[in-house]
């Protein structure tokens, strides 16, 4: 069974992303992600603030919320999938929490995450 895990993780690795940014939960970061359209693929620009950290190795996810025409949305995406071309870290949050649901339920200045000093 133990040697099953190991082949498993070597063929995982060979899809990891290396030159990743450490992101962290409350950090407002700028990405861009290609999106399929009819026969072209284009480059979409998404920021937010991300809101939650999941999953370890080639499973990682991360979940990205923004605040689009006053509605909120939020959009979950693989760590290390092909899809992400670029991202930034803008700004760090200083949040105590590993979840930010709460911001689900806040509008304005209220939903803002306090920045850490660096």
């Amino acid at each position: 069974m133990d040697n099953l895990t190991q082949k498993i993780k070597l063929i995982e690795d060979q899809y990891l992303k290396k030159d990743l940014p450490d992101i962290r939960v409350g950090d407002y970061v700028k990405m861009r992600i290609r999106v399929a359209e009819a026969d072209k693929v284009r480059v979409h620009p998404w920021e937010g603030t991300v809101v939650r950290k999941g999953g370890g190795g080639a499973k990682a996810s991360f979940t990205v919320r923004k605040i689009s025409y006053g509605e909120g949305v939020e959009r979950t995406f693989p760590i290390h999938s092909p899809m992400i071309e670029a991202m930034d870290i803008m700004t760090r949050g200083k949040v105590q929490r590993s979840k930010l649901y709460y911001l689900r339920g806040k509008i304005g200045k209220q939903a803002k995450v306090k920045r850490r000093e660096t």
